[in-house]
């Protein structure tokens, strides 16, 4: 199974927030930066983090991104699955529909192979994805503040 490029972000936007800084929270922008990726992609990425309660956004002086409550214990599999969506791997219903999905058992399998990798990934934790040695090199992006 492959990851969009959204969910990618977003996972790694999640990790980049679960490193606390003292320079306060940082705002979608230095995230976008430090990361290398582009301005627009992070906010669609943050809009639907907030949508789905991982994240809070303050607008103003002091303002910021920062992971809640729920982001920081959040299984990664739930995470993914909510951005990923549930749609099949395969696309048997699609406008020209497949002429085997009465008969086929690779539908099946597929859908079975989708469910054991959110499973797999269920018990880890965003926590989890910023310890040692990820946790280390986060914490080197985050000094890397536009200045």
């Amino acid at each position: 199974m492959r990851l969009t490029k959204f969910t990618d972000l977003a996972l790694r936007a999640v990790m980049r927030l679960a490193v606390v800084d003292d320079e306060g929270p940082p705002t979608a922008r230095e995230v976008a930066e430090s990361m290398g990726v582009p301005v627009a992609h992070m906010a669609k990425a943050v809009t639907r983090l907030r949508h789905l309660g991982v994240l809070e956004a303050r607008r103003g002086r002091g303002g910021g991104l920062a992971l809640t409550a729920l982001g920081r214990g959040a299984s990664v599999g739930w995470l993914v699955r909510e951005l990923e969506g549930d749609g099949e791997v395969v696309a048997c219903e699609s406008e020209t529909p497949c002429p085997l999905r009465a008969a086929c058992r690779l539908r099946g399998a597929l859908r079975d192979a989708q469910e054991a990798f959110y499973a797999t990934l269920a018990p880890l934790t965003v926590a989890d994805l910023v310890s040692s040695p990820a946790g280390p090199v986060l914490v080197g992006l985050v000094g890397r503040r536009p200045g």
